[in-house]
């Protein structure tokens, strides 16, 4: 075991420490929608229980009133229905991701479990004005590997199959008809193939494929159902948006960049037109295309500071609800009146942190050793001189996503304990172009891992960390990462924090939940097919596990019990195989979660123990834990070796 660091004498001129809490805890308002008929609005927001619930009031009054009545993991996602008086919001049990879709009645204050079946997990498909008490939703009823689409009523709760996925299907877009028109394929060979029909009884067809190199996504149909918008790259290496015109196969580009991949496309939800299309190279920008947008995009921009995206907005188009994001303040809403050309505050998701002393997030970017341009951001504590700091290296989940400029909690909160942050886009990461994402294929472990090997050289030959106190933390494949780094590269790393993350690659791929069926092939084109023998070698070099022994820092690891994605076996294992060969690691099971920390108490309960172990590494400050654990946490804690303990009385 490595001896705890003692914190630096320059962090008598540091900021004051933000509560953790108030970083990480719930917001104390999110997520606004405005009803289709524009006169309420909702949102999300603690009850007297302090669990997230959709709150309802009239415009232009104060008549606000909790709608909802969840009992333990509060409300992530809801919306509204076309009839203006529906609130639809999805829920699973513990963290087991089965969401069943529920539908709060505003008039009646009757809540229904929509999709009560055991086991089966729903998504909506679509909605329609046109029919505004009908909804299409995907579910696996029939077969749980299978995704079909049923056709249910709001009023009497009926459910009726609608459309019968024979076997291949994963994804589905329909008319304003509410008649599912395209289907989207994974190939065995990891491409897509797009498939059309023209009516509900007409046959399906082929209307176009990608390879599996090159991306290809439907968004939308147009109003008289002839075209179909599409984000594709092929041909060029970014996506693009373009139409296709169905019949003829004509395509127009609608909007497009060099730099990166669509990332966003604003499309009218009536005329079913592209109004603008947005692209992220490094901070976002918008491409308006419908020339009648352009003055209220033109305005919107000097709201306020940062990147905006209009969330949400009614059927008639007059309101429209605005998001800003800031890498040093929590998001901003705004109600936006297009007739008056007028901006109203609505809230801040978390007001306490208006004058908190956040610090800025900076694009970065540098060669790989390979030559390969690679790109990322830092993030330097408020006040520290910007030299030979601790460093943490914080790597986001997929691997096929990326981070983003703006303002991420956790990076605030390791910035304020006084760490450099590193985020890194490593090949294999979305939003860069083709060449960007397949570059990773097959890469787990080899050159995924070097990129981030190279990012913390970089942050050393620039003096910005110390060699020796750099940690590597992150959640799903960046636990993965974690795991990698101290099992392949452990002179590395003082320490590494996994949350969530695969430690075999076998017994992750073979596991993934029923309904990713569909979609298997993706991985097995991008990570490796453990039933063939040729990938045997690959995918054993690449799996944490199998070379445990490597493992000499110190870790801390955290598990949902009931992850459907990365089972709980994945975290067991690696612990037990730490603790067979001597090495030291705290590891946290939290009973009532499942892929990432949901509940408050459980996500600041394992964030404490990070800080306190973070600093024994790295010397960087924390805020103590008060008793063995956050009141209201399920967390069970297993320690092996010699690993210092990971909360403070």
């Amino acid at each position: 075991m490595t001896s705890a660091i003692s914190p630096p004498a320059s962090f008598a001129q540091s900021p004051p420490l933000i509560p953790r809490d108030t970083l990480l805890g719930n917001p104390e308002r999110a997520n606004p929608h405005i009803a289709p008929d524009g006169k309420r609005l909702a949102w999300l927001a603690p009850d007297e229980h302090e669990i997230l619930q959709v709150w309802v009031r009239t415009v232009g009054q104060h008549d606000a009133r909790v709608v909802t009545a969840d009992k333990r993991r509060g409300i992530q996602s809801y919306g509204w229905a076309f009839d203006s008086k529906t609130i639809l919001y999805a829920q699973d049990a513990a963290g087991d991701e089965n969401f069943h879709l529920f539908a709060v009645d505003l008039d009646s204050h009757n809540i229904r479990d929509l999709t009560p079946w055991e086991g089966v997990r729903s998504g909506v498909v679509a909605s329609s004005p046109k029919f505004p008490g009908r909804i299409l939703v995907a579910l696996n009823l029939r077969n749980r590997k299978l995704m079909d689409v049923y056709r249910i009523d709001l009023r009497t709760g009926a459910v009726e199959l609608d459309t019968q996925n024979p076997g291949d299907v994963a994804g589905w877009l329909a008319d304003d008809d509410l008649i599912v028109r395209a289907a989207t394929v994974t190939t065995p060979d990891g491409g897509t193939e797009l498939r059309i029909r023209d009516s509900a009884a007409g046959p399906w067809r082929t209307l176009m494929k990608a390879a599996m190199e090159d991306n290809l996504a439907a968004l939308d149909l147009s109003l008289d159902g002839q075209s179909i918008f599409l984000s594709s790259s092929i041909g060029t290496d970014t996506a693009r948006l373009v139409r296709h015109e169905i019949a003829s196969g004509m395509e127009t580009v609608v909007a497009h960049s060099d730099d990166a991949d669509l990332s966003d496309a604003m499309i009218q939800p009536t005329r079913h037109v592209v109004q603008a299309a947005a692209f992220d190279p490094g901070r976002m920008h918008w491409t308006v295309v419908d020339p009648s947008v352009q003055a209220d995009f033109d305005a919107i921009a000097k709201i306020t500071t940062g990147d905006f995206t209009v969330v949400d907005r009614d059927l008639a188009d007059h309101t429209w609800l605005v998001s800003f994001v800031s890498d040093r303040a929590p998001a901003r809403y705004y109600s936006w009146d297009r007739a008056a050309r007028k901006a109203t505050f609505l809230f801040s998701t978390q007001p306490k942190l208006d004058d908190a002393p956040l610090a800025a997030m900076k694009p970065v970017e540098f060669a790989a050793r390979d030559g390969m341009k690679i790109n990322g951001y830092l993030t330097l504590p408020v006040g520290a001189p910007p030299k030979n700091l601790p460093l943490v290296l914080a790597v986001h989940g997929g691997p096929w996503a990326r981070d983003s400029w703006g303002f991420n909690p956790y990076i605030q909160l390791l910035a304020n304990r006084g760490y450099a942050v590193l985020q890194i886009n490593f090949r294999g990461s979305t939003g860069f172009g083709k060449k960007y994402l397949h570059a990773g294929d097959r890469q787990w472990g080899l050159k995924m891992q070097s990129d981030l090997s190279d990012g913390v050289k970089w942050a050393v030959d620039q003096a910005i960390a110390d060699p020796k106190r750099v940690a590597i933390f992150g959640g799903s494949y960046g636990g993965y990462a974690a795991l990698a780094g101290a099992a392949f590269t452990p002179e590395l790393y003082r320490c590494a924090v996994d949350e969530c993350g695969p430690s075999n690659l076998f017994t992750l791929l073979e596991s993934f939940p029923p309904y990713w069926e569909v979609a298997r092939s993706l991985f097995f084109t991008r990570v490796g097919n453990p039933g063939d023998p040729k990938d045997k070698e690959l995918l054993t070099a690449a799996s944490p596990l199998f070379s445990a022994d490597k493992i000499k820092i110190p870790m801390l690891i955290g598990q949902g019990a009931n992850d459907p994605r990365v089972k709980q076996a994945e975290a067991e294992q690696i612990v037990d195989a730490i603790a067979r060969h001597h090495g030291s690691a705290a590891y946290v099971l939290y009973a009532d979660e499942g892929h990432g920390f949901v509940r408050p108490e459980n996500r600041l309960d394992f964030t404490a123990r990070m800080e306190k172990f973070l600093a024994d590494n790295l010397g960087g400050r924390y805020e103590p834990m008060k008793g063995d654990s956050i009141p209201g946490a399920t967390a069970k804690l297993r320690v092996v070796g010699a690993s210092p303990p990971t909360h403070q009385n």
